[in-house]
């Protein structure tokens, strides 16, 4: 049914806890390809240790920028009717491709992707926000400017590649988002479906800077978790010392990863119901002040918070 792709370099630190999550899956039916771009380190001896006949190792030299001449190599050797990516640092929950699957089955769709979960150092979980179903948010993906959408949360049909071409291997970074947007454009822009629910945690990659959380809107779960209560208790994990965030997230997911889901779904909503609730009184209390403006005050008012408010 799936070809899951699985490109790492250099990290087995938290390799294992990728693979673990595919192999933990609720549908079954899926190869997972773990490609390899130029490791220098013992991620071969980490596959080495999964026995499943379902795993495809591919241990090639590097290749340009993000590998993405490596990631087609492998896909063009995919067997499945779908195609889903995990990236080497992420999770899925135990139903990601079950959930996916009955999105990207329906009749006109070749796309889906779900809600992803952002995790924040160290171990705060935050509900990304990023709807295509919203004109000015798909035609900004579309024109390539902003995406909240990481790969590990998007399926779509193999038969892709053959309509709108496989990973553009000479693009230095973006060519996830380059994939999905030829992907949706070429399919007249009516060919996706998004999934609300949560079936993914991302990780911040180990080379990413604190601009990552400026450019996703996170800081304001960041200062949000630093509060007592005003979040639900199970959107923040306990990281030791010397353990990775994967390995604490995949710890606490494991050990029941049905109710874990569940109740960490319970958390998101609760988290996005109250931040639509705060809105509300804020959008109130701005309409307010806007109704007591002279003109002057109201032209400067309009400027700063005119876009968020109603005419």
């Amino acid at each position: 049914m799936f070809s899951v792709l699985l490109p790492t370099h250099n990290r087995p630190d938290v390799l294992p806890f990728a693979i673990r999550s595919v192999l933990n899956q609720t549908l079954q039916d899926f190869e997972l390809l773990i490609v390899g771009d130029g490791c220098t380190d013992n991620t071969s001896e980490v596959v080495s240790t999964f026995v499943d006949p379902r795993i495809r190792w591919f241990d090639l030299p590097k290749a340009p920028n993000f590998g993405y001449a490596n990631r087609n190599l492998a896909l063009r050797s995919a067997r499945g009717k779908y195609i889903a990516f995990m990236a080497h640092d992420d999770l899925w929950l135990p139903d990601h491709l079950e959930l996916l699957h009955r999105q990207v089955s329906q009749p006109g769709v070749e796309i889906a992707y779900s809600r992803p979960l952002w995790v924040i150092p160290l171990g705060m979980i935050a509900p990304g926000i990023f709807n295509l179903e919203h004109a000015p948010t798909l035609k900004s993906f579309l024109a390539q400017e902003r995406n909240g959408i990481p790969a590990g949360c998007v399926v779509h049909r193999r038969e892709c590649f053959a309509k709108y071409g496989y990973w553009d291997d000479t693009l230095p970074a973006c060519g996830d988002l380059d994939m999905w947007a030829r992907i949706i454009e070429g399919g007249g822009r009516n060919n996706f479906a998004y999934l609300p629910e949560p079936t993914c945690l991302h990780f911040r990659a180990n080379w990413h800077t604190d601009s990552y959380m400026v450019i996703h809107k996170l800081n304001i779960w960041k200062r949000l978790h630093a509060h007592e209560g005003l979040l639900p208790t199970q959107l923040k994990v306990a990281v030791e010392n010397g353990v990775t965030e994967q390995e604490a997230v995949w710890r606490e997911m494991s050990a029941n990863p049905q109710d874990w889901s569940k109740l960490l779904r319970s958390g998101i909503r609760q988290a996005l119901d109250q931040r639509v609730a705060q809105a509300n009184e804020l959008t109130e209390a701005l309409l307010t002040i806007r109704d007591e403006l002279t003109e002057d005050e109201l032209t400067h008012f309009n400027n700063h918070w005119g876009v968020m408010l109603p005419a």
